[in-house]
């Protein structure tokens, strides 16, 4: 990529947060991130060319220094800063700006720093096995698995009732969402089938920001108030047939829609525990008793045969628990610490620098995060370390997990090839289809200092709303689910896990 020869027409719109847009090339498997500031803003950029460098490379220091260490270098890609011509940026902006959702225009991309974020575009990869197919990917946003310790709240339904389920009735009643979603991510991060196929199910039905499907690098499977082109879901499993009639030996035969479903799930699920992959040591739920589920969840709890619990210790899910465990406080008893650390640096300001608030991501702030004291000694230093603690876990809470599905044909592989992959589906699954597999974990940007203030009151917002409503919803608000998702088929899929 000849940085001083772009062409906006090799771009176009892959996508964007609530920070910043996403480019990707139609050729290269590469993406561009660049960075969004409100539309008042936009006459005049709130900070230099220089600081959207720093904020950039803060980014990636903090990604390859500290989420790297923490989450597993096998998931994650860091990418690098690179400065674009400011009229490619200008002429990008202008042409990408008709395909953004309405809801997302309240901002602008940054056309004055012409400094953007660089990384692999995990949607479209570079290098896989040769296929008239293009490959899948599935991004999911998982969201906080597990449930605050009572020593530290307030309201004691957040010990019952998790995050991401009181914000649903919040989100809903303001008018975010026409409908509830009824994924919850303790079902998924439970590490038992039953729960993480249902959630599954819930994030295809009712995806939301939370459930994206790419098909050679172009989404095609979003939430309606993403996506107007998005399909819906009939059409989707239409779509997706192929990929799975080829592996079942059903090229000739009929497959229902709930068939592909079930298999799309098994896939993922199979993925996100590592199956076939070499699997790791299954971790103990450390959440405590009665914390691994939430009463929100309309999974019931009898339906659980006996099987394996927890998590595979090496598997993403695994990873990113443990990081957002690192969250021991919540944010009711994180909230007087950062109060310890405002007064100081009130007092003493030049210290902001020595105490790593804004940086740098190096190796010394993440030794602050991994040997914070387990008592509060009163100091300064402790609460510094419990706040770096807490927003490298909202950085885990806030992340996306992107599985590439490559599918892969039996009869073109060697002898050896063959051999392993049949070894690996006597072992664990029942039959084919066999598709390459790739996991990746994306956004994860730190979380600013500054914030704190804020959660604390969203976090207030969203606990008081939910025990005013008593957990009801507006009339029309939970969405009918289609015929297709009856009982769980249990045939599985056999996944090929390559390095990246």
């Amino acid at each position: 990529m000849e940085l001083d020869k772009m062409e906006e027409n090799d771009w176009r719109y892959h996508g964007e947060g609530n920070k910043s847009l996403v480019v990707s090339h139609v050729q290269l498997s590469k993406v561009l991130r660049l960075l969004k500031y409100p539309v008042e803003d936009s006459e005049n950029p709130p900070q230099t060319a220089e600081q959207a460098y720093r904020q950039i490379q803060n980014i990636v220091d903090f990604s390859s220094n500290v989420m790297s260490s923490l989450l597993g270098d096998k998931f994650t890609h860091s990418g690098e800063v690179v400065r674009l011509p400011l009229e490619f940026v200008r002429q990008l902006s202008i042409k990408v700006q008709h395909q953004r959702p309405a809801w997302r225009c309240d901002k602008v991309m940054d056309i004055y720093s012409g400094c953007a974020l660089c990384l692999p575009n995990l949607t479209s990869p570079a290098l896989h096995l040769p296929t008239h197919t293009p490959p899948l990917c599935i991004e999911i946003k998982p969201k906080c698995g597990f449930l605050p310790s009572c020593k530290h709240v307030s309201r004691d339904i957040k010990t019952k009732v998790c995050r991401f389920c009181m914000h649903q009735h919040y989100k809903v009643t303001n008018g975010k969402w026409k409908r509830r979603s009824l994924y919850c991510p303790l079902d998924l991060f439970s590490g038992n089938r039953q729960r993480m196929q249902y959630a599954i199910r819930q994030l295809v039905v009712e995806p939301q920001n939370n459930f994206k499907i790419f098909k050679g690098g172009q989404c095609i499977y979003s939430s309606k108030e993403e996506s107007e082109d998005s399909l819906d879901l009939n059409s989707l499993l239409h779509l997706l047939r192929p990929y799975f009639q080829r592996g079942n030996n059903r090229i000739n035969s009929h497959m229902t829609n709930k068939a592909v479903l079930n298999d799309l799930i098994q896939v993922l699920v199979n993925t996100l525990l590592n199956v076939g992959g070499g699997g790791g040591v299954m971790v103990t739920d450390r959440r405590g008793d009665g914390r691994s589920f939430c009463e929100a969840s309309l999974f019931n709890k009898e339906r659980i045969r006996h099987g394996s619990q927890g998590l595979p210790s090496d598997s993403v899910l695994s990873r990113i628990l443990q990081t957002q465990m690192l969250d021991t406080l919540d944010i009711e008893g994180l909230y007087p610490l950062y109060c310890r650390v405002e007064r100081h640096l009130q007092e003493y300001p030049k210290e902001r620098s020595h105490l790593q608030i804004d940086g740098p991501y190096d190796e010394a702030f993440l030794e602050k995060v991994q040997k914070c004291p387990a008592d509060d000694d009163g100091s300064v230093e402790y609460a510094v370390a419990k706040v770096h603690q807490y927003r490298v876990a909202m950085t885990a809470k806030d992340c996306s997990i992107m599985v590439t599905l490559v599918p892969t044909n039996e009869e073109e592989e060697d002898d050896e090839g063959l051999s392993t992959q049949r070894r690996f589906r006597d072992l664990v699954f029942s039959r084919p289809p066999a598709f390459s597999c790739s996991v990746s974990i994306l956004d994860l940007d730190p979380k600013p200092f500054e914030s704190i203030p804020l959660q604390l009151r969203l976090d207030q917002k969203i606990v008081s709303y939910y025990l005013k409503s008593g957990g009801a919803l507006p009339k029309g608000s939970l969405t009918p689910l289609p015929g297709i998702f009856g009982g769980t088929e249990r045939d599985e899929c056999t996944l090929l896990f390559h390095p990246v």
